[in-house]
């Protein structure tokens, strides 16, 4: 068993709009983007002035230009959750790091993070691209009583700095955010998760690319086919085992590609506006801390009897559900 004790998010302030990404001249403007993917507005560690006089052709030239690093992001956000989980940053006995865009090879970003904090713990990487929390989450709850007694899972997705922002196909899909969760196998806490799945198909591994040093890149209509057929059947299989009775307490929270993906999941598995949460219009997507970012900013509401369906799918193709109860 696996329970969350606290969450925690960063968003950067400067912010990518619709008119921002007109004013770039690639050919699209707010509705053509909210036809397509639904998001009005994103966050960015690059500065405004860089991107407009750049597009971000330069990786080398974005990862200097960028305003915080992934391991800063990744402190904000752990501060957070540590706060939130009542305990002091000393109390964690692991951290682990995962995102879709590492700055460095070596060191691991865990490490990075962990030193920021001031730890000297077990810090490594493991990440899946966009179902990286799911991943997370899964193989902990697989380890037991092998852990310490809090361990930290952090992703920072500043993936902006990899994004060529002359490419409208990507432009208008990603805003950098920063997720951090403090779980524990030992001690229990309010929310925990009854059941959690991981899953690849590599036959698609190269729908979903990242190369070392490229911008990012997709097959966009297989991908988004198979995200709405997998997220749908993960989705009915939480809904299966939650039952009719628990209906009305169940919450989907999905990857936060674009919204009109997390629509179509909605219509196919009945679930109604109001139990649907989601940032996708003001963030864009987050790629693996978007899911996990939606449940911090909800953290503080969730009630006894409430059921959380988180189910995220990433490059791989890879595919992850938790379903997570309060108590």
């Amino acid at each position: 068993m696996l329970y969350f004790h606290g969450f925690g998010h960063f968003h950067p302030e400067n912010q990518i709009d619709n008119a921002f990404l007109e004013s770039l001249e690639i050919g699209t403007n707010d509705r053509w983007i909210v036809d397509r993917v639904g998001i009005k507005n994103r966050r960015t560690v690059l500065p405004l002035d860089y991107i407009r006089s750049t597009k971000n052709k330069d990786l080398r030239a974005g990862q200097e230009a960028a305003l915080y690093s992934n391991a800063e992001t990744g402190r904000r956000a752990a501060l957070m959750a540590i706060e939130r989980a009542g305990i002091k940053p000393s109390d964690i006995g692991m951290v682990i790091g995962g995102d879709s865009s590492p700055e460095t090879c070596i060191p691991a970003e865990g490490a990075r993070i962990a030193k920021l904090l001031g730890l000297t713990v077990p810090a490594f990487d493991l990440h899946s691209a966009c179902s990286t929390f799911g991943l997370h989450v899964h193989m902990l709850s697989q380890m037991g009583e092998n852990l310490p007694e809090y361990v930290l899972i952090v992703s920072p997705e500043n993936t902006t700095r990899v994004t060529d922002f002359s490419d409208r196909s990507s432009a208008i899909l990603f805003g950098d955010a920063t997720s951090a969760a403090v779980v524990s196998t030992k001690i229990p806490s309010r929310a925990r998760v009854a059941y959690s799945t991981f899953n690849t198909n590599p036959a698609g591994c190269d729908d979903v690319l990242i190369p070392r040093v490229y911008h990012f890149s997709q097959n966009g209509s297989a991908v988004q086919k198979f995200a709405i057929k997998q997220m749908s059947a993960l989705l009915a299989e939480i809904q299966g085992r939650v039952g009719p009775d628990r209906k009305d307490r169940l919450v989907y929270i999905g990857h936060q590609a674009n919204l009109t993906m997390l629509q179509a999941v909605c219509r196919r598995c009945d679930i109604p506006p109001a139990r649907h949460f989601y940032n996708i219009v003001e963030y864009g997507n987050q790629a693996a801390a978007g899911a996990a970012v939606v449940l911090s900013q909800h953290w503080e509401r969730f009630l006894a009897g409430d059921v959380v369906a988180l189910v995220v799918v990433g490059a791989g193709l890879s595919w992850s559900s938790l379903q997570i109860e309060f108590t």
